[in-house]
C-alpha cells in the first residue's frame, strides 16, 4: 500500500499544506491540499484517480477540488471520478463548483465525468469495499471510512475528537490514519497525547498522524512525504 500525503496541516497551519493523501496512485482521501501539483511533485497521474473518500465539508478538506476537477474537464476526462460522501455531499459541492466556475459548471462538470456515492453506512466504490463510521467533529457531521485494500484495512478519520467511535474505527485496521492537532487539547480535535493514546489501545494498527497545527509529534507523517506499508 502506497500512502502519499499531499498536506498533512490543519486548517490554519501556517507550516504546513492542509489534508490530502492518495492511496495506491488511485484512491483519494479529502481533497484540502493544491492537488495538481502536489500530484505532479509525487510522480501521481492525475487522471488516473478514480474515487474521492470525503470525511466532511470544511474547507480545509475540499478547496483543492475546483481546480482539480477543471485538470480533469479539459486535459483528462477518460474515467469517471467518484466522489463518496455523507448524505447532502453533491448538494454541497455542486453548489462550491458553481461558485467557482458559475455558469459554465454544468458543462464542466459532464466533461470531468464527476458521479456521487452518497449516504451510505458501506458498499463498494470504484472496486474499493469500504464502511463508514460516524465520527464526533463538535457540531460538523463527520465519517470515518474503513476501506478494504488488497486484503489489508485502511481506517482514515479525517478531523475528529478522540471518543469511542474513533476506537471503533481503527479496531483492527492494518493502517489507521488519524489527526493529532497539537500537544493543547481541543473541543473538536484530537491532541497528540490523545492521538497517542489511542494507537497504544490498539497496537497491532499501524497509526500515521497527520492534520498537525504546529510543531510535530511522533508518528506524525509530513507534507509530500510518501509512506509505503
Amino acid at each position: 500500500m502506497r500512502l502519499a500525503f499531499l498536506g498533512t496541516g490543519a486548517a490554519f497551519s501556517t507550516e504546513r499544506y492542509n489534508g490530502a493523501v492518495v492511496v495506491d496512485d488511485r484512491v483519494l482521501l479529502d481533497a484540502g491540499a493544491p492537488l495538481l501539483p502536489h500530484m505532479r511533485r509525487l510522480g501521481i497521474d492525475p487522471g488516473g484517480i478514480d474515487v474521492l473518500f470525503l470525511t466532511h465539508f470544511h474547507g480545509d478538506h475540499i478547496l483543492g477540488l475546483p481546480p482539480y476537477l477543471l485538470y480533469r474537464a479539459f486535459v483528462d476526462h477518460g474515467r469517471p471520478f467518484l466522489i463518496v460522501g455523507q448524505a447532502g455531499v453533491e448538494e454541497h459541492l455542486e453548489g462550491l463548483f458553481r461558485l467557482c466556475w458559475g455558469d459554465e459548471w454544468p458543462g464542466f462538470r459532464k466533461q470531468a465525468r464527476v458521479e456521487y456515492d452518497e449516504g451510505r453506512d458501506q458498499g463498494e466504490a470504484a472496486g474499493v469495499p469500504y464502511q463508514t463510521v460516524d465520527l464526533k467533529h463538535g457540531p460538523t457531521p463527520a465519517q470515518g471510512y474503513r476501506l478494504h485494500l488488497d486484503g489489508r484495512i485502511l481506517a482514515y478519520a479525517g478531523d475528529t475528537q478522540a471518543t469511542a467511535e474513533l476506537d471503533h474505527l481503527v479496531d483492527g485496521a492494518d493502517v489507521a490514519i488519524t489527526e493529532a492537532t497539537g500537544p493543547s487539547d481541543s473541543a473538536v480535535h484530537t491532541s497528540w497525547e490523545q492521538a497517542h493514546a489511542v494507537a497504544a489501545r490498539h497496537p497491532g494498527t499501524r497509526f500515521l498522524f497527520n492534520h498537525v497545527f504546529v510543531g510535530d509529534t511522533e508518528g506524525a507523517v509530513q507534507d509530500l512525504e510518501v509512506v509505503e506499508v
